[in-house]
């Protein structure tokens, strides 16, 4: 568990992350949202979970996967409201043989949520704890809205499924 007001100090919005890209990289970020369609029907039930959850992003400028990814997640927080922050600037160490990554520029939450691969998206509730993460691309899903839904549902019906034992 993390406590989310320490989370968006660090971090940046998705918008404010892609604002601050150099060239090349934004143009090819800007071109993926200007081009995206978020599904419909997946917007519309994540805004009404938007309350609950929040999602934390690790990026890097030169991650072809990022550039794809990024542009999407600030969609999303546009149309649904659903926070999202954006842990950016982040270096490889290729010096070092026990930390994959350079530290600083790369933030320590890298470590401390054990990012191997990027981008890394983490779904949290609103107490901080992770409920799930996606790893370069969507697995189970066809799109990336799609995939961070299906995670806040399973975790909506185990809490409905806890409510229902203990009250």
């Amino acid at each position: 568990m993390v406590a989310l007001s320490e989370i968006r100090k660090k971090t940046v919005t998705a918008k404010e992350y892609i604002n601050s890209l150099e060239q090349p990289f934004k143009e090819g970020v800007l071109a993926r949202k200007w081009t995206y369609q978020l599904h419909t029907e997946t917007v519309k039930q994540l805004k009404e979970l938007k309350e609950r959850y929040e999602v934390v992003a690790f990026s890097a400028a030169w991650c072809k996967d990022c550039a794809a990814i990024i542009p999407v997640l600030e969609l999303l927080n546009d149309e649904t409201g659903l926070e999202v922050r954006v842990f950016g600037g982040i270096k490889k160490d290729p010096l070092s043989h026990l930390h994959k990554w350079r530290i600083p520029p790369s933030p320590r939450e890298i470590e401390l949520f054990t990012v191997d691969k990027l981008p890394c998206i983490l779904i949290l509730d609103i107490a901080g704890n992770e409920i799930g993460r996606i790893v370069e691309a969507p697995k189970r899903q066809p799109t990336l809205e799609q995939e961070i839904l299906e995670l806040i549902i399973s975790r909506e019906r185990l809490r409905s499924m806890e409510e229902r034992r203990q009250g």
